[in-house]
This record gives C-alpha cells, structure tokens and sequence, in this order.
C-alpha cells in the first residue's frame, strides 16, 4: 500500500511539472512583435513636481481649454489599438484612479465603484420576434461607450509665475472626456462631460501608458509626455472671470475663437510685461 501511494505521488509531482514546462514552452513559443523587447515607457520612473508654496506664486490664471481629436496634431489620441478615453476607461473601471462626477469640476463628488463600472454604459431594450411562434420578447441590451463617439476632451489648468524660478509655469488639474446628447431625432443638443479625472493622481496611470510616436518607432513615449510636453492642438473654452462665463456665453461664430485667441495673448503678454519693467 505504501508503495502505491509512493508511486501515486510521483504520478502527481510529475504531471504537474510538465503542465509548468508545457506553459512555459508556449509562452516561449509566442513570436516577439518586433526586434528587441521593449520596456522603456513600462519602467520609466515620473518626474514629480517640484513643492510649490503660496509665497511662490506671484500671479496665477485658471484656463478651461478643449482638445478636439479630430484636428491632425491630435491623432494620436485615436490610435485603434489604444485611443486615449480606452486608457482612462480601463483605469477607472479598474478602480486605479478615483472618478468624480460630471456635475462640477471641482472634483466634489466621487463616484463609487459600481458606478464607474458602468460609465459610458446604456440600457436599450429591443424587441425580438419568433419566426415560427411569431411571438414578441422583449430583450435587454448593454451598450458599451464606443470610444469613436469621444470626439473631444477638456482640461483644466492653472498658468502661474514661480517668483522663486522667475517662469511662467503650467500644471494640468483635470481632464474630462466629452460626448454628445442627441434629441430623439439624432439631432446634436449640446455636449457634456461624462466624468472628471483628476490629473495630479491620473499621472500614474498615463506614465506607464505607452503612446505611438509618428516620427520614431524607436523613441516610445507616454500619455505623461503629451500633456507634460503640450504635444496635443487645443483652444481655450474659459478663462476664470468674475461672473463665471464661458466664451460661448458672450460670443458666438468665429468671435469664440478670437476671443480664445486673445486669452492665450493675454496670457504670455503678462509674463513679458512683467519682465520687461
């Protein structure tokens, strides 16, 4: 009986040793897509902020600005096999970053995990007829957020004067995706934000987040990059101001964007004035 049971162990260890080598052989066996492993941009290590103190700040603006994806410097936040609003779904619905509701953007209200699991999602219910029976049964259907439908995304930022370093300085604080509400006719109504993520903490997430460089396969860069190095084409959509307005609240047409325009001249002309005195 011992011997049976010796021999029954033996049978088990060595089953399960060349289920590990079978495993392994296969992962192996998997062609490399490319020429060299890469793992420049998955074990990159953030730069931080440098501290920054109230005394610091001699002078700071509030911009809103709208990154429209459609524009050609801003193609690379639709790349098919990893669109950006893909990258910040996938962090949200894991729970990797903190969601806050859409109805401010002061990131007042945080959403729970079950409801960023469902962001995006709707419910449609469908009639579906036997053709035999022809009876009718009512069916429900989840629809998941079709990342071609994210045409645009705002971000919030503050520009600010460091009087330590004697620069005009930009940090993002958020970023929102933005999409369309149609009336029943599929006409366009207006656009809103589906949530608000907030960047400081996003960061993480986005520097490890390889994006496709269209000049040099060989020098991989991340989300962190793009917004860090203001690779993206975008216009400002508001300014802080004292009755809380946005552009198109005042302006309409082409004036939105000279309006936008001005903002930004306005902008870079203060920092020159300043230093210029």
């Amino acid at each position: 009986m011992k011997s049976y049971w010796s021999l029954l162990i033996l049978c088990l260890l060595a089953t399960s040793t060349f289920g590990q080598l079978r495993e392994a052989s296969d992962l192996e066996s998997v062609p490399r897509d490319g020429i060299y492993n890469k793992s420049t941009v998955a074990s990159k290590q953030m730069l931080t902020y440098d501290h920054l103190r109230e005394a610091d700040v001699f002078w700071e603006k509030r911009v809103w600005r709208v990154i429209d994806v459609r524009e050609k410097m801003n193609k690379h936040f639709t790349y098919p096999n990893a669109p950006f609003i893909k990258v910040l779904l996938d962090a949200a619905t894991k729970g990797d970053i903190s969601v806050y509701s859409a109805m401010d953007d002061k990131f007042s209200y945080k959403l729970a995990d079950g409801e960023a699991a469902n962001i995006g999602v709707t419910i449609d219910t469908i009639i579906i007829l036997d053709p035999i029976t022809l009876r009718e049964t009512e069916k429900i259907v989840r629809n998941e957020l079709n990342w071609e439908d994210v045409k645009r995304f705002r971000i919030k930022e503050v520009w600010y004067i460091d009087e330590e370093t004697s620069t005009m300085k930009v940090r993002i604080i958020g970023i929102a995706p933005l999409v369309e509400v149609r009336d029943d006719n599929d006409d366009f109504r207006y656009e809103q934000p589906l949530f608000w993520l907030y960047y400081p903490e996003l960061r993480t997430v986005l520097n490890n987040k390889e994006v496709v460089n269209p000049v040099n396969d060989a020098n991989p860069m991340s989300w962190d990059n793009i917004f860090e190095m203001r690779y993206f084409s975008s216009y400002v959509y508001k300014e802080s101001n004292v009755q809380d307005r946005r552009l198109q609240d005042h302006k309409t047409g082409l004036d939105i964007l000279l309006e936008a325009k001005k903002v930004e001249k306005a902008i870079f002309e203060f920092e020159e004035d300043i230093w210029s005195k």
